[in-house]
Order: structure tokens, then sequence, then C-alpha cells
């Protein structure tokens, strides 16, 4: 459409405008079925623009990077992906399939809050290793089998040294606080 005949029909102009702004759907991101159903429980409808741009990415394996403020969808952009990697896998004991590493305990403890439950719905289980919290706990859990492990590199370090066949083998990473500590989400391929 020419610039002289938007002016003209500013319906069509706006139309145009909302074709070039309209965002895939998680199902047309590749996220399995089960993944869109729990994300539909709990309201989330639609991706934000980072989770849009990423969540093609991570699930090719690419290695992403992503930067934006406290509420932009960043958790959920490498998320989502490193769950539906993993949907249908089960961990060894002592050997999880994914790492998230994260600077504090309260992101750590946020991002299993974001997480636990959609990865509940494929069959996934999460433990959290912070500090401050008992460690036998934690290597107990592992010794059962955790698919996902969110982690402070303080309690991680701990562990790998009281149980050294805990950390995963891993080779696509996303990072979401590059400006501070990094965050990681390492799944194998």
């Amino acid at each position: 459409m020419t610039t002289a005949a938007a002016a003209q029909n500013p319906s069509a102009d706006a139309a145009t405008a909302a074709e070039e702004e309209q965002v895939p759907t998680f199902a047309e991101l590749g996220l399995p079925a089960a993944l869109v159903s729990a994300l539909a429980r709990q309201g989330i409808e639609a991706p934000f623009p980072i989770q849009a741009a990423a969540i093609p990415d991570v699930m090719a394996g690419r290695d992403v990077l992503g930067r934006g403020k406290t509420g932009s969808g960043k958790t959920l952009a490498f998320g989502l992906p490193l769950l539906a990697r993993l949907s249908g896998r089960r961990a060894a004991p002592k050997r999880p399939l994914a790492l998230i590493l994260v600077p504090t305990r309260e992101l750590a403890q946020q991002v299993q809050q974001n997480l636990e439950p959609l990865g509940r719905g494929l069959g996934l289980k999460f433990k959290t290793v912070i500090g401050q919290t008992s460690m036998f706990k934690q290597i107990d859990a592992l010794r059962r089998g955790v698919e996902v492990l969110v982690a402070t590199p303080g309690r991680l370090k701990d562990l790998m040294q009281q149980a050294p066949a805990t950390c995963p083998t891993s080779r696509s990473r996303c990072s979401t606080r590059p400006t501070t500590w990094p965050t990681w989400a390492s799944c194998p391929t």
C-alpha cells in the first residue's frame, strides 16, 4: 500500500500495522500442547516479545542472550523451551537433565515458582538447591533423580564437593542476567 493510499484509508493502514505486530502463539512457536494448555490455565495466552524472539532459537538448540526489565518474561523465554526439550525424559539418580544457575536464593525460588507448575504437567521433577536450607534433603532429592536443578553457585559447589556426580552435562545455555551474574539454563540436546 502506498503512502497516499494509506493516508486516504487510515483503517487499512492500522490493519497493516496490526498484521506486522502480530505475535505468534505459543503453539506456533513449537511448544508442546500440554505446555500450551498449562500456560492457558495460568491465564498466559500470548508470548511477550522476548519470548516470541527467543523461544524458536532456544528450541533449535542455539545460544541466546536475552535482556529485559523485570516482568518482561525472561524466565519463561528460556524456561519454556527448556521444559519442552525435557518433556518425556527422565533423569537418572544424581544426574539432572538441566541446570538453571542463578545468583541469589530469591531468584532461585522465583524461577522454581514460575517453572515447576508448568514442568509438573510434563512429569518433570524440580529441586532448588540454595544456602540456608537442608543440604541433606537436597542430596537426597538428587539421589532419587530430578530433571531440573535450580541452584545458586555457592550451594551447587558445596553439593558437588559432597556428591560429585550431581552436575548435568550441558550443551546449550541461555542467559537472562548478563549485567549482574549469568543465569544459565542448561539442557543437553
